[in-house]
């Protein structure tokens, strides 16, 4: 009679067992399993974060003027132009963070996206930029702007390279040119979950 008991209680709780567990590792692994790659993060991050005025950025074009007040509270997501010209890797990059916007969803509205052009822009390639993208914001840094972002890079600027910058104008985060769009909305969708400001 003990021995029954003993074994209906087994059976009971391998039962229990058998259900409960795949449940919890599932429920362990929904969404987190960053953790086994050992990091978090996908693009680089920028340590100590290199803190920025809002006046160190500026409009380029009409549009960008009018709307500079959107930069207020918001994640930023820069597309530097280094050059006179924006070319294929440059564009590429500015497409890619278009998706990537369109990607967030809900959060669509706590992102702006930025080219920092940090020379004088041929006026066609403005205008292009300006029939293919209505959003995108245009601007210039300051001189002490273009400096930290010249030194984060190491003194050399690539095309396509991408900065995430936070709600209280911090430039955390850098990707290389050819960055995959969906690691970086991996860091933003951890970095808005987390996030108390923007």
């Amino acid at each position: 009679m003990i021995d029954r008991d003993k074994k209906n209680r087994l059976l009971v709780l391998l039962i229990f067992g058998m259900t409960i567990i795949p449940f919890t590792v599932a429920w362990m692994l929904g969404g987190k399993a960053s953790f086994i790659e050992g990091q978090t993060n996908k693009g680089k991050l920028i340590t100590p974060v290199i803190a920025t005025q809002r006046n160190d950025l500026s409009g380029v074009d009409n549009f960008s003027v009018k709307n500079m007040g959107e930069l207020e509270g918001r994640w930023l997501m820069l597309n530097v132009v280094p050059e006179t010209d924006c070319n294929a890797v440059c564009m590429e990059a500015i497409y890619k963070t278009k998706q990537l916007h369109l990607m967030m969803n809900k959060d669509l509205l706590r992102i702006r996206r930025v080219a920092i052009f940090l020379q004088d822009i041929k006026p066609e390639m403005l205008k292009q930029t300006l029939l293919e993208d209505k959003v995108l914001l245009k601007v210039r840094p300051s001189q002490a702007l273009s400096r930290k972002i010249a030194a984060i890079a190491g003194g050399h600027i690539q095309d396509g390279i991408l900065f995430l910058m936070d709600p209280m104008g911090n430039l955390m985060m850098q990707y290389e040119p050819g960055f995959d769009p969906y690691k970086v909305k991996s860091d933003l969708m951890h970095l808005l979950r987390i996030s108390q400001i923007g």
